[in-house]
């Protein structure tokens, strides 16, 4: 694999994408500390070293900004506004006609459909940044004695939102400029970029505790071992075989070849599991803004703010559950496919064309959405239970679901710069 590495940065061209890609990294990284306009930095520092958030919402958006939210920098938002615009986007398929059109025309109707996520984006970047510099003001982001915003003007405030909003949209910008000139996957990449910053330092923060060195030791050997079965689930996938007949079409004759359905044990990737925690964090972020000796703020405190409680990891099991089949019955179409299939004189040998085959592959796809669903909830809930079983407070970043989104995204950079040696002539990265 080194080798091959030589072998790429050999190449003038993959070179000059590999060196660009990791020069946008860098930049988006130098934007999580630059702060905000009308921000005390020292005193965000001061309140950093005495508080952890790793347990809200606002600690989950911490984490896809690099660190950036709870420094209230320019890039605070990160890449969070765009990634729930797409989601959004994504979801209004089923209830809005006109973006299922858009997305059966083709290479116009995606990028109708990426402009409407863009401007998405910056409305979603104003509404979250407001939000952001509100609970700043009111001490609920970093809970401290010193102020965070030296001014409290309605200037100030404007200037804050503005230079958050823009920030979001020169992420986004970075983002695509790493998937035209880059290595693609450019906001996959950030994300990995900025979910990889933050392991070193909760890695380290396991070591000083008490028994550091063995906890260290442990919380690496599991992190290897739930690598390896990521990797090994995400490589995996259910073939179904495909069947086409022959057929003329003037004096040409086309059809009769054999090939497959991919069909991946974790169709719904990581969005499950950041549904399920965003939904969960939601009670702890209002109960905030309650009367903290209430009854009702009380036991949200002891139920559903720890992940380490029983009720929480539970309801956190049961909606990753949940979403991976809601997500999955979106993204995948048994009528669409088996019609497609139709139109083209395609079957699945043994199963007759049209409704047959959508009850199959209806079939299929549930059978291994349901392994799917229990291997996602076990992968988000290994290093939880495992720090638990420790005794160690501090939580890996997002818990197990960070690990399973930078494999992921490294997993597929990996075969984009795998394809490109070989279309060289080289031998890749995977053998």
């Amino acid at each position: 694999m080194l080798s091959a590495f030589g072998r790429a940065f050999r190449t003038p061209d993959l070179r000059r994408k590999l060196l660009f890609t990791i020069a946008i990294m860098a930049l988006f990284r130098v934007g999580s500390f630059i702060p905000t306009p009308g921000v005390n930095y020292a005193n965000v520092q001061e309140c950093l070293a005495a508080d952890d958030q790793n347990n809200s919402l606002l600690g989950l958006i911490n984490v896809f900004s690099g660190g950036a939210l709870l420094q209230l920098s320019v890039f605070a938002l990160g890449i969070m506004p765009y990634i729930t615009a797409s989601i959004i986007v994504q979801l209004l398929r089923v209830v809005i006609p006109r973006f299922e059109a858009l997305h059966k025309e083709g290479q116009s109707g995606q990028t109708k459909l990426t402009q409407y996520t863009r401007y998405l984006t910056i409305a979603l970047a104003i509404l979250q940044s407001t939000t952001v510099i509100t609970t700043a003001r009111q001490g609920l982001l970093l809970p401290c004695d010193r102020p965070i915003i030296v001014d409290d003007t309605v200037l100030t405030s404007i200037l804050m939102v503005i230079t958050m909003t823009a920030g979001t949209g020169l992420v986004m910008w970075l983002g695509e400029l790493i998937t035209e000139r880059g290595v693609g996957n450019g906001m996959s990449l950030l994300i990995f970029t900025s979910i990889a910053a933050s392991f070193p330092t909760a890695l380290w923060s396991i070591a000083g505790g008490a028994n550091g060195v063995l906890n260290f030791t442990i919380m690496i050997v599991v992190i290897v071992l739930v690598v390896g079965l990521v990797v090994f689930v995400e490589q995996s996938q259910r073939r179904i075989p495909v069947q086409y007949a022959k057929r003329m079409v003037g004096r040409r004759m086309y059809g009769g070849t054999s090939t497959y359905i991919p069909v991946k044990i974790n169709m719904s990737g990581v969005i499950p599991v950041i549904f399920a925690a965003s939904i969960l964090a939601l009670p702890g972020l209002i109960a905030q803004f309650g009367d903290q000796q209430s009854d009702w703020v009380i036991w949200i405190s002891n139920n559903l703010v720890q992940p380490s409680e029983p009720l929480y990891i539970a309801l956190y099991t049961l909606m990753i559950i949940f979403f991976c089949f809601f997500y999955t019955s979106i993204t995948f179409n048994p009528d669409e496919v088996a019609d497609n299939m139709k139109k083209y004189g395609g079957f699945i040998p043994g199963i007759r064309a049209g409704r047959p085959t959508a009850e199959y592959l209806d079939y299929v796809i549930t059978r291994i959405t349901s392994a799917g669903s229990l291997y996602l909830a076990l992968v988000a809930l290994i290093p939880t239970l495992v720090l638990v079983f420790l005794g160690v407070t501090t939580n890996l970043p997002f818990g197990g679901s960070s690990i399973l989104i930078v494999v992921g995204v490294g997993l597929e950079t990996v075969k984009q710069i795998d394809s490109q040696l070989q279309q060289r002539h080289y031998e890749g990265f995977l053998r």
